[in-house]
């Protein structure tokens, strides 16, 4: 079968032939790939920034983002079935057993570092025809998301975001009584930095979970990503016409940033006008070369210090928001099914992979269509 890997050693981006996978443990399901999304860690690795192939391989298969089928099921197997729609998670636990994330199921925790990741770290991923993996790592999709499930992994992120806001948050009366038992955002007002795949996805998680969002974007308007936002009713303002200190005075306090764009210049400007007990959520990781960074470093300190602030970052997700990322991009569907469809520009074939991993991105996400 034919995948799209690379080779750090030789510094290789392209095709490779591999054997079909069988099954081997009766824990195991069988799938072929329907789609797989294309994003800046792909890029990245494919930049030799990062990215390590699986112990014996000089390449590593890409793909983090996957969509696929269940075409064969190991006799142990409970809760999958041939023809089931699954996405896989991306993070597999370290065998220490001394690692209580990992033996917990938060690997996305992970305290030795000794984790891996398909497509990522030492484990290959899902830009290939046929795929094996064990059930507990694969989330089943209901049918009719067929066309937008393989934004579930980016999703994923917005919703471990939203996690970790509620439990930093209980920290302070932040929630109301009565919101305790189910979290909201009613009331507080969120900025979406960002307005890529995982900033539009964040800004529907943030909206229906309650807050007063708002899209903060470098592009000026007109542009598809704003028209895309403002149609789930989402303000989008521009960095080019409106500064962070116009920012706080248009919108008000701001109770959370969400970082999307993975640059730390942009970011820690807007963390300047974080307000009063807010939290900020990195997600990106800015790549290289690193530029040289002048901020008020010592205008951020006394904000945190002063305003109870936090800042924390955050990476990969749990089962749990992978299955609250299928749950609510249902209910994205639901309100604004044109808005989620648009996020995928285009779909491409396999072949024209290393042309988009290694090309200048255009558009919001280009996918791979393999099965």
């Amino acid at each position: 079968m034919n995948a799209i890997a690379v080779n750090p050693g030789r510094k290789e981006v392209g095709e490779v032939t591999l054997p079909n996978p069988p099954l081997t443990r009766d824990v195991e399901v069988k799938f072929r790939m329907l789609e797989v999304g294309i994003c800046g860690t792909d890029r990245e690795i494919c930049r030799f920034d990062y990215g390590s192939p699986p112990d014996g391989f000089e390449h590593l298969v890409l793909g983090h983002e996957g969509l696929g089928e269940v075409t064969e099921v190991g006799s142990e197997v409970s809760k999958l079935k041939k023809g089931d729609l699954i996405v896989p998670m991306v993070r597999r636990p370290c065998t220490s057993p001394d690692c209580l994330p990992c033996r917990s199921g938060r690997s996305d925790f992970c305290t030795t570092g000794a984790f891996r990741e398909r497509g990522i770290k030492e484990m290959h991923g899902f830009m290939t025809e046929h795929v094996v993996d064990e059930e507990p790592y694969l989330c089943k999709v209901p049918a009719e998301l067929r066309d937008v499930a393989v934004l579930m992994e980016p999703l994923s992120v917005a919703e471990k975001a939203l996690e970790q806001i509620w439990r930093v948050q209980d920290r302070l009366p932040w929630l109301t009584p009565e919101a305790l038992a189910k979290p909201s955002g009613e009331g507080k007002t969120a900025v979406i930095l960002g307005a890529g795949p995982i900033g539009i996805l964040g800004a529907m998680a943030f909206k229906i979970a309650g807050f007063n969002t708002v899209v903060y974007s470098r592009s000026k308007k007109p542009n598809q990503k704003a028209e895309i936002v403002e149609s789930f009713g989402v303000p989008y303002i521009s960095a080019l016409e409106t500064d962070p200190e116009q920012l706080a005075e248009r919108i008000g306090n701001i109770d959370v940033v969400y970082e999307a764009i993975g640059t730390a210049v942009n970011s820690f400007d807007v963390l300047r006008v974080l307000g009063m007990n807010g939290i900020c959520v990195f997600t990106g990781i800015p790549g290289y070369p690193k530029p040289h960074l002048t901020f008020d470093a010592e205008l951020i300190m006394r904000n945190m210090v002063l305003k109870n602030q936090v800042a924390i970052g955050t990476v990969n997700a749990s089962r749990q928001a992978f299955d609250w990322a299928i749950r609510d991009i249902g209910e994205f569907m639901k309100r604004w099914p044109d808005a989620v469809r648009a996020i995928i520009t285009d779909r491409h074939p396999l072949s024209n992979a290393r042309n988009l991993l290694l090309g200048k991105a255009t558009g919001i996400k280009d996918v791979l269509q393999i099965g």
